[in-house]
């Protein structure tokens, strides 16, 4: 059985089969504000570089593949270190999920400066200023959103999403995901968007039996 919502421009539908999850997100309009390019200051010196392009053409291929979902509770889990560059004045990718205790690393890839940091309450920490083809390890121990920024760049932004398991995952442009080989039980699985948040629902995972769960994700208020 599929069960299918939609409200406030988002549907999020999920088929759980035999230990297995399979999704759908579909996104009825824009979620993200556009990013404003800042201008090069007459202060900044040496090499220019030149900001890359913002979300890709088709807004809502971006703002579905923009959307983390995972599962809460005691399940299996291994390492997913990651990369996350720095060019072009940007953060690629500008989103990331990784498992508690997953090391993501920040190369610099432009022929200038960066400093990366965040505020974040999950992680905080600041890498200093380092140059181009250096790079910078920060370990991720608990769960949480870390929001990433440079202290030299203002208009890079990214976002890390560390899960409790290994079950985790992002749509593809289609909308489409899947969570494989998921031990029979009962969990809550969640999805995360930047601007749209948390919504958790629970959900049990049983072998041979089909079951059903929908995300209903409004847009924040005054979006």
């Amino acid at each position: 059985m599929v069960v299918r919502v939609i409200r406030l421009g988002l549907l999020v539908t999920i088929l759980c089969r035999a230990a297995e999850i399979d999704g759908n997100v579909l996104i009825q309009r824009r979620l993200t504000k556009r990013k404003i390019e800042v201008p090069v200051s007459s202060y900044e010196r040496g090499v220019t570089v030149s900001p890359g392009a913002g979300p890709e053409a088709d807004a809502l291929a971006f703002e579905r593949t923009h959307v983390i979902v995972y599962l809460e509770g005691d399940l299996p889990s291994k390492l997913s270190d990651a990369t996350m560059c720095q060019k072009n004045k940007m953060f690629m990718p500008d989103l990331l999920a990784v498992s508690a205790g997953s090391t993501v690393s920040f190369p610099n890839l432009d022929p200038i400066f960066h400093n990366v940091f965040s505020l974040s309450k999950a992680k905080e920490f600041d890498l200093g200023n380092y140059p181009k083809d250096k790079t910078r390890l920060v370990t991720f121990a608990k769960p949480g959103v870390i929001f990433v920024n440079c202290h030299l760049h203002p208009n890079m932004t990214a976002a890390i999403v560390v899960c409790p398991n290994s079950f985790n995952t992002r749509p593809d442009s289609a909308g489409r995901f899947a969570l494989s080989g998921v031990p029979p039980g009962s969990y809550t699985i969640v999805a995360w968007h930047k601007t749209a948040g948390f919504f958790r629902h629970s959900i049990t995972v049983t072998e041979g039996q089909p079951a059903a769960v929908q995300f209903v994700i409004p847009l924040l208020a005054g979006q």
